[in-house]
C-alpha cells in the first residue's frame, strides 16, 4: 500500500484478522520491512489470504489453522509450518489438534512430510511454552 493509496475494506479486514492471529509484534516486523519491492505482495497477501480466507465465516480460526498447517506441512513450507503453530495460541487450536492435522499429512502427503513438520511443531511449541512461562514469571 503506497501512502497515497486508501486501503481496502479487505485490506482492513485483513490487517485486524492477521494481527489476531500472528499477533501485532509479527505484522508490525512485516509491515517494517516491507519495500516498494514487496510492497504489493503484502497487499497482495493481506487482502486474499488474511482479508478473504482468514476472514470466512464458514470455518472457525481453529479450524482453518489446523488446515494451514497440514497444508504447509505437506508442501514443506517449514518457516511458515512454525509461524503457524506459534499462532494456535491465538486461533485455540491446541497440540492435540495440531499432532492431529499431521497424522493427516502422514497419510496423505507422505511420511517423510509428517516427520519433519513434527520436528518444527515440537520447537515452536516449546518456544512458545518457554516465553509463556517466561511471561508468567516476570508477573
Amino acid at each position: 500500500m503506497t501512502e497515497t493509496q486508501k486501503p481496502s475494506e479487505r485490506y482492513l479486514k485483513g490487517m485486524e484478522t492477521r494481527r489476531c492471529v500472528l499477533g501485532d509484534a509479527h505484522v508490525d516486523r512485516a509491515s517494517a520491512n516491507a519495500t516498494a519491492f514487496d510492497q504489493p505482495f503484502q497487499t497482495l497477501i493481506t487482502e486474499a489470504a488474511w482479508g478473504t480466507v482468514w476472514s470466512g465465516t464458514h470455518w472457525t480460526k481453529r479450524e482453518r489453522s489446523m488446515v494451514t498447517i497440514a497444508l504447509l506441512a505437506a508442501l514443506g513450507q517449514d518457516e511458515e509450518v512454525a509461524m503457524h503453530v506459534r499462532a494456535t495460541a491465538n486461533t485455540g487450536a491446541t497440540e492435540e489438534d495440531i499432532r492431529e492435522a499431521l497424522m493427516h499429512v502422514a497419510i496423505y502427503a507422505g511420511v517423510p512430510a509428517a516427520n519433519h513438520a513434527f520436528k518444527i511443531a515440537k520447537l515452536a511449541l516449546a518456544e512458545r511454552n518457554a516465553n509463556t512461562s517466561l511471561k508468567e514469571e516476570t508477573k
